[in-house]
């Protein structure tokens, strides 16, 4: 079993760079939107999404209400469920109730990916490995970003701040060159976006955020709907 944790630690290393990497675009972020540095990494290791924290963090340097930070990140997070409630069917039969809540506190799209990926039966130390050094390198990264945010000029710390919306944009820009339904979803929540932004400035960041995302998959899915044989 100890080889299992091994595997799952080795196979998670890449992610872990990666994580360390993007995350302290989020410290330096969440420092400028004026959290402190404990804040920042608490929100880090307590909520391992990329843009559901880069979303909150926005909610509440605008001083969002509680109902908006909530549903933003159910909007944005709910798909982690549904990646959990698939890895389900490959979960070797030792899992429990608590060992399923803890693996599905570390599931990301670049964990799915690797885990939905392997062609054996999921064992908890397997999951554990590969799930310890995301989370280690996303909390990680988080801390040095925020510290150096305290420290480094602002002209310095506002050019590395771009570094998470460098990794947004590398996320969504190849799925859309590949499909014409992405690439049209992304253009209908940035067109709701501007409307909220030059038009709607009252309606608060939170629920913009809501709104955009919730009306941008309900227009794909009626106007590009994905027929049966591409599911």
């Amino acid at each position: 079993m100890r080889s299992q944790f091994l595997k799952g630690v080795y196979q998670g290393l890449p992610i872990g760079l990666g994580y360390l990497s993007v995350s302290f675009g989020f410290g330096i972020m969440a420092v400028k939107a004026g959290l402190s540095v404990l804040a920042a990494v608490g929100i880090s290791i307590t909520n391992l999404t990329s843009a559901g924290q880069a979303a909150g963090v926005t909610v509440i340097a605008a001083a969002g209400s509680l109902i908006e930070l909530v549903f933003t990140q159910l909007v944005i997070n709910i798909r982690y469920s549904l990646m959990a409630i698939s890895l389900t069917q490959k979960l070797d039969g030792s899992f429990n109730t608590l060992k399923r809540m803890t693996v599905a506190f570390g599931i990301t799209d670049e964990v799915y990916a690797v885990a939905a990926a392997n062609p054996e039966k999921l064992t908890p130390k397997y999951m554990y490995g590969l799930m310890s050094l995301p989370v280690l390198g996303w909390t990680l990264g988080t801390f040095l970003g925020a510290a150096a945010g305290e420290i480094l000029p602002a002209a310095v710390s506002n050019a590395m701040g771009i570094m998470l919306y460098g990794m947004f944009i590398a996320i969504v820009v190849p799925p859309a060159k590949k499909s014409s339904k992405i690439l049209f979803a992304v253009i209908i929540t940035a067109v709701f976006s501007l409307i909220f932004y030059y038009f709607l400035p009252a309606v608060s960041s939170g629920f913009a955020i809501i709104i955009s995302a919730v009306a941008a998959s309900v227009i794909t899915a009626v106007i590009c709907p994905v027929k049966e044989e591409e599911e």
